[in-house]
């Protein structure tokens, strides 16, 4: 019988496999199963987690009905534990007002209008969250955050920054003429060509670094703790190692570059759309001057 023979008559017979790679450990977990945030998670690790209104809270609920920081979860040992934070409407467990309490799996916690589910790291749903909220938040190409993502993470640290009175800035990178690449060899291997410059991004990246596919062929780096001086040091080394890089679309070597813009926060950029203009007109400027370089906002 041949591989592929599919006659009725026989029976195929499953081996044991030596299992898939080993995972990272599990983390806990709180996911919005209802009301306003809904899908959005957050891993409960070393750290404690904030749960409010406020854009610096850990899992950010934007409903009048939370308070700006809500409650507080944590790991305790072997246990997860859960604190109010006198909240104007209490934090309920299974719709038990509650000071502070023990969670189990599968626990209910009211935050306002909003409900969150608490998901141990030993439950068989741990896996499902983890793979629905790899999906929802990053771009499934690159495997980089996604751009809806990659908005909410923003207002986060902006927040941050702007509290604590920390630098912070932005790059946006543009593949320069990557639609000649595209009509020449088609839209897989330009794909490929994209999967390449994305894990270029991800290997020049710091851990605390957010990195994003927010277009087409158009990128985002988000850096905390970093000035102008210290974004157009990493924006250099990562153009030039993107035009140092051998790409080979179709067979045929080919340079491919980037031009990069840049803005950091500041009291004329303190918001998102603000912040994201800047730099967007820092890249103008980069492809007007001829492509393959960096340029700061004005």
């Amino acid at each position: 019988m041949t591989p592929h023979d599919s006659s009725p008559d026989t029976t195929q017979r499953t081996l044991p496999s030596g299992g898939p790679l080993r995972s990272p450990p599990r983390t806990a977990c709180v996911v919005v199963i209802h009301g306003e945030g809904l899908g959005r998670r957050a891993d409960i690790g070393h750290r404690p987690v904030l749960v409010g209104r406020s854009q610096e809270a850990d899992l950010h609920i934007a409903h009048r009905s939370v308070s700006r920081e809500h409650c507080r979860i944590w790991r305790d040992g072997d246990e997860y534990r859960v604190h109010d934070l006198r909240a104007t409407n209490t934090t309920r467990v299974n719709d038990q007002i509650i000071s502070e309490a023990t969670l189990t799996d599968g626990d209910h916690i009211a935050i306002g209008e909003s409900i969150l589910k608490f998901i141990s790291h030993t439950s068989v749903e741990a896996r499902y969250h983890e793979e629905i909220y790899q999906l929802a938040t990053h771009d499934a190409l690159t495997e980089l955050y996604n751009r809806r993502h990659f908005s909410e993470l923003i207002e986060r640290e902006i927040a941050r920054a702007l509290r604590h009175q920390r630098p912070l800035a932005l790059c946006i990178i543009d593949v320069d003429l990557f639609k000649p690449v595209n009509d020449r060899y088609g839209h897989a291997t330009g794909d490929g060509v994209l999967q390449q410059i994305a894990l270029l991004i991800h290997r020049h990246v710091r851990n605390d670094d957010i990195a994003a596919r927010i277009g087409g062929e158009e990128f985002a780096v988000l850096l905390p703790e970093c000035d102008n001086y210290a974004a157009g040091s990493f924006a250099e080394r990562l153009r030039e190692a993107i035009a140092a890089t051998r790409f080979a679309p179709g067979g045929e070597p080919r340079q491919i570059t980037v031009s990069i813009g840049i803005a950091a926060l500041s009291e004329g950029c303190g918001t998102r759309s603000r912040l994201m203009a800047a730099a967007d007109a820092a890249l103008y400027r980069a492809k007007s001057q001829g492509r393959n370089r960096v340029c700061l906002e004005d």
